[in-house]
């Protein structure tokens, strides 16, 4: 245990010294924070309003006071679950680098099972993420308390540090073989310029998931990070959502939380946090398998 705790330790710092690393590990976010201030943000606050001027009776300003802090938690929500993924990514190229300078070759002649190095690396992953993420919430609430939000109840806080902990597992396990067959430097970088791309849409952060066509909405749903990001919006949009809706039908309200991807729904059955808790920890299991038996064939090639 202390050797890998030793080997994560000094992945993580790795992760920590490159600040070109760490800048783009959070580009996905600032690109979705962007998109939210200058295009989509007026879109569905708009429409919310709209929604609410048929059915509420509050004032045109409270009502749209409330759609832009739904929209925020909505955002932030979005922001925290593809952090995992980039994070992950980054802390990984680490390991790239690591192989192609030959260290990696030099770290497997030290009396350390191959099994506990890639571990380190996982781990490291994992923990960066969580620890990522956790500054990501705490800075994202202080800016809806800022704007009006209230506070996270302490129970509301448990869940969403068990959340981050469970999503950046998944992309720690899933990110472990993928990084096992790039090669080179640029290899990796030019697949996490693709992954950084493709998580806000298929995270449904971009465009809603209800706004696309049935057949792009089943592909996202074959993803764990559609997922992780309705487990989040669940968890940080729900009194904020109930708040906003006040007096509106209840079909209208379940309609808005399909059409967001606050809650998602496969072969007409409506998921439910635990489900989609355990569809992430199902995904997770089965990348760290795939990634030990890659271990374990690369040190037979390597004899």
């Amino acid at each position: 245990m202390e050797q890998l705790l030793m080997l994560a330790g000094r992945n993580t710092k790795i992760y920590i010294r490159d600040k070109g690393a760490v800048f783009f590990s959070f580009l996905s976010a600032l690109i979705v924070i962007c998109l939210m201030v200058f295009f989509l943000g007026d879109m569905n606050i708009d429409s919310i309003v709209d929604i609410l001027g048929i059915f509420s009776g509050k004032e045109y300003a409270e009502n749209k006071a409330n759609a832009e802090l739904l929209v925020l938690a909505w955002t932030c929500a979005g922001i925290i679950s593809i952090n995992a993924v980039t994070v992950s990514l980054a802390v990984y190229s680490g390991m790239i680098k690591d192989r192609v300078n030959g260290r990696l070759n030099a770290i497997y002649t030290a009396p350390i099972s191959r099994l506990r190095i890639s571990l380190g690396y996982i781990v490291s992953a994992w923990g960066a993420s969580v620890f990522m993420c956790i500054v990501t919430l705490a800075l994202t609430e202080i800016y809806g308390v800022i704007q009006g939000m209230e506070v996270y109840t302490f129970v509301t806080h448990i869940k969403l540090v068990a959340m981050i902990m469970m999503n950046s597992f998944v992309y720690a396990a899933l990110m472990y073989p993928l990084s096992m067959l790039a090669k080179t430097e640029g290899a990796w970088s030019g697949f996490g310029t693709v992954v950084g791309t493709l998580v806000g849409f298929l995270g449904g952060i971009y465009i809603p998931i209800g706004t696309l066509s049935d057949g792009i909405a089943r592909v996202m749903k074959c993803t764990p990070i559609i997922y992780g990001t309705s487990m989040f919006r669940t968890i940080m949009t729900e009194e904020i959502l109930g708040e906003t809706f006040q007096g509106v039908p209840e079909e209208i309200v379940e309609e808005y939380r399909n059409a967001m991807g606050i809650r998602l729904t496969v072969a007409d059955y409506t998921l439910t946090i635990r489900d989609e808790w355990l569809i992430l920890f199902g995904c997770g299991i089965i990348f760290l398998v795939i990634g030990m038996c890659m271990l374990k064939y690369s040190k037979k090639a390597d004899r």
